[in-house]
């Protein structure tokens, strides 16, 4: 009697088994190590609870914890209080220069919250273009754009995009017929909006909200910039990182272990929300855009224009400052390209880096996600169901945490990866991962199968068929969701500023530094460059995909 064999070392099981193998070592390994430090003794290694007793029982670090949930939760209701009408108008009604609205609106999301942090201060600082000009012209001192108010003042302006993404799109599948029904039943534009439209897309804007909830907690850059002792939570795990770091920085892993567990009982309890309260639309008459006349028009294309202008400024303000004159660490009179020559001349391996360590991640990226999202689309089963769970990780690990993460794992032979350019490599990857490979499934979904059972007819192994059919196919899906890989990677900080050597520093890092030194004109100088490399990727998405938009 033959037994049934319960492998076979077919081409895709080997794929398989080689991103389970990948997937255990460069994620669940890493967690599991900072797990494990989070419970140890820093002196003995022994078993203890002592780090996560010693949080829970001083104010300052429960303190840190309420300022992380009040920084987050105020930005995700002025987000939500700003994209959803903006989107609304931009859907609902005929809005002048409505292409360009999107792509300044997309720039402005796509580009590093430091960078916002740095041109807030450059504009709103205790030296700033507008605080002179108020104090010098009309004698009044604007308020402090330092602390809770400049965190929560950047964190909107760059978040809520995710929110006016998110239900722009969804407000495209709502059929009029819905809303002409509401009308013909006697409601008026406010009730209509409130009783209609706001139930359909509401699972949407919670999904959208959540987005915006995890980037605000994870986000490090602004607070460590312009928090001026209002401490959260990623700024804290890499000040106590930081200083323990001579020795064992378990404390530090037991408050990235708290900060993992908070961002993943948020994520699961908005994917349960979203589960039991989502619905499909079918759009088959799409909402028509409507004009508006007098005053109302007016206002609404002015409101717009606020918006758009607040978002965009950071960037406006890199590029002039980057050609101002420089003294020192302070702006002159007149223009000058001083700024840049100091770039190229003394911090030009991190440009070169940027590009560098950017290519060879997206490279791998591209080649892994077009394999498990073949695998989980094609070939599911229990264990491509568990790789499709575990790519979900990235999106609840902090960046900071994820560098705490890796460089605990890796910081001893015989993977001693610390202080390489693979680490650095390794984290672009992990985080970065989910945007192409959401969107080569996506694709892949819409790819017949008969396609590929066609070539297999004619004579082609499974194998060829992929990289001579389906690769080819996907190729649209993948570059798309590879530019957007590539954007977030060049802009990437929260886990550089924890990986990176001399030789390994990053333009995110070198301008981050630059700021913390209060060289302010180099540190324009290499967000202008970042910004413009932002800008041409961009340009490129819609070039290649033929679209005017990011959906998410």
């Amino acid at each position: 009697m033959k037994t049934k064999k319960l492998f076979r070392f077919d081409f895709w099981n080997i794929v398989t088994l080689i991103i389970v193998v990948v997937f255990a070592l460069f994620l669940i390994y890493p967690l599991f190590s900072l797990f494990a430090s989070g419970f140890k003794d820093s002196e003995t290694q022994a078993f203890t609870l002592d780090n996560f007793a010693r949080f829970f029982q001083k104010k300052y670090y429960l303190r840190t914890l309420w300022h992380s949930f009040l920084v987050t939760t105020c930005t995700t209701i002025l987000a939500v209080a700003i994209g959803a009408p903006l989107a609304y108008f931009t859907t609902v009604y005929k809005v002048k220069l409505k292409g360009l609205i999107d792509i300044l609106i997309i720039i402005s999301m796509l580009s590093p919250p430091f960078i916002g942090a740095y041109s807030w201060i450059v504009l709103g600082g205790r030296s700033g273009i507008v605080t002179k000009f108020f104090r010098n012209v009309f004698g009044i001192e604007t308020p402090s754009v330092y602390g809770f108010g400049g965190i929560l003042l950047v964190l909107t302006l760059k978040l809520y995009p995710y929110i006016y993404l998110y239900t722009k799109g969804a407000l495209k599948k709502v059929d009029s017929s819905l809303s002409e029904a509401a009308e013909s039943l006697g409601c008026n534009p406010f009730r209509k909006i409130t009783t209609v439209i706001i139930p359909l897309i509401a699972p949407t804007i919670l999904a959208g909200s959540l987005l915006v909830f995890m980037n605000a907690l994870a986000d490090f850059g602004t607070p460590m910039l312009i928090g001026e002792g209002y401490t959260v939570m990623p700024v804290l795990i890499y000040s106590e990182f930081i200083s323990e770091v001579g020795g064992k920085a378990n404390f530090a892993a037991a408050l990235a272990v708290i900060l993992v567990i908070i961002t993943g009982v948020m994520f699961l309890g908005q994917k349960y929300v979203v589960n039991k309260k989502s619905f499909t639309m079918s759009s088959l008459r799409p909402i028509q855009e409507q004009k508006l006349h007098g005053w109302k028009n007016v206002l609404m294309h002015t409101m717009i224009a606020i918006v758009v202008f607040l978002s965009i400024i950071p960037q406006l303000t890199v590029v002039f400052t980057s050609f101002k004159a420089t003294k020192g660490a302070m702006f002159t009179d007149g223009f000058s390209l001083e700024s840049y020559k100091s770039i190229f001349s003394n911090l030009g391996s991190s440009i070169l880096n940027t590009y560098k360590f950017g290519i060879v991640a997206i490279v791998i990226i591209v080649f892994v996600a077009m394999f498990i999202a073949y695998i989980t689309t094609r070939r599911r089963s229990w264990i491509t169901n568990i790789i499709d769970s575990m790519t979900m990780f990235p999106y609840i690990i902090p960046g900071s945490v994820l560098g705490i993460t890796l460089l605990l794992a890796f910081n001893r032979k015989p993977m001693l990866l610390s202080g390489t350019a693979f680490i650095i490599i390794l984290a672009f990857v992990v985080r970065r991962l989910p945007y192409t490979l959401r969107s080569s499934s996506a694709i892949l979904y819409q790819i017949s199968p008969s396609m590929e059972e066609a070539a297999i007819s004619l004579g082609d192994s499974p194998v060829k068929t992929f990289f001579k059919v389906t690769a080819i196919m996907m190729l649209p899906g993948v570059v798309s969701g590879a530019i957007l890989s590539w954007i977030t990677i060049i802009n990437e900080l929260s886990a550089s500023v924890i990986l990176y050597t001399g030789s390994t520093r990053t333009m995110s890092v070198a301008i981050y530094t630059e700021v913390i030194r209060s060289s302010y004109g180099t540190a324009a100088a290499l967000a202008s460059i970042l910004t413009l490399t932002t800008v041409i990727s961009l340009l490129l998405f819609f070039k290649l995909t033929g679209k005017k938009e990011i959906s998410l």
